[in-house]
């Protein structure tokens, strides 16, 4: 009998130590194989994919709530760059590859320029297209703190450069340094030269951007042709209604 109660003892101890798998199919390897030993996606693949591209477009949950549907459409202007915004998403796929891929909302605060931003964001996002969410103020202010540290400056500054998708929030925000110009010429620069689309929301209209940097400006207004959307009446802030 001790030695029956024993063996039950150790299946429980071993039972305990089993590894517990978010996905018993595939034990989170992601993959199968068929009987002709060839490999094929498990069916948790495309959600883990889509996890894993939320988590490293470092969009906080909150934002991830901006969607087209809970846009304030105060007035026309609203309401047409919605729209704008709205097509660029569903069109994305055709228009990524050429030479103005990208998409610009610029004017008055509080108009919902973030919003339109986060939206189109969360759209790529669910089509399984990365996007990188920049908040400038903040990602500059983190990249001037490693630049003695070249390693890591460049492992920072390629998240940005290389990203899919850039969302850069804010552009210009605050005090512009020769610096902080600098470190936006190579990131634009980049993706400019690569083809890769950017997302760009700012306080800044088009003839700002040209002033504050002529290299830097013109190439975000090139790649934005066609869909620069500036705020400037007044009576658009949300957050003062």
């Amino acid at each position: 009998m001790q030695a029956v109660v024993e063996g039950r003892d150790l299946t429980r101890q071993r039972s305990s130590q089993t590894t517990e798998y978010e996905c018993n199919i595939c034990r989170d390897m992601e993959w199968l194989l068929n009987g002709e030993g060839q490999a094929y996606p498990c069916k948790c693949r495309e959600v883990k994919r889509y996890r894993r591209i939320l988590e490293a477009s470092e969009i906080s949950t909150v934002f991830r709530e901006l969607t087209f549907d809970n846009f304030k459409e105060k007035n026309k202007t609203l309401s047409s760059a919605k729209r704008t915004a709205m097509r660029y998403a569903q069109e994305f796929e055709s228009v990524r590859g050429q030479r103005s891929n990208s998409i610009a909302f610029l004017g008055k605060p509080g108009a919902g320029k973030t919003h339109l931003s986060i939206a189109i964001a969360n759209v790529l996002m669910s089509r399984m297209i990365g996007v990188l969410y920049m908040p400038y103020r903040e990602a500059i202010i983190q990249l001037k703190q490693c630049i003695m540290d070249e390693q890591n400056y460049q492992r920072e500054m390629d998240r940005y450069k290389k990203a899919p998708v850039l969302l850069m929030d804010d552009l210009y925000k605050g005090k512009i340094t020769e610096t902080d110009l600098n470190i936006m010429f190579e990131i634009i620069n980049h993706r400019y030269l690569k083809g890769l689309p950017i997302i760009v929301s700012s306080e800044k209209l088009t003839e700002d951007l040209i002033d504050f940097d002529e290299a830097i400006g013109s190439r975000i207004i090139e790649m934005c042709k066609g869909r620069i959307r500036e705020f400037t009446e007044s009576g658009l802030n949300h957050r003062l209604t």
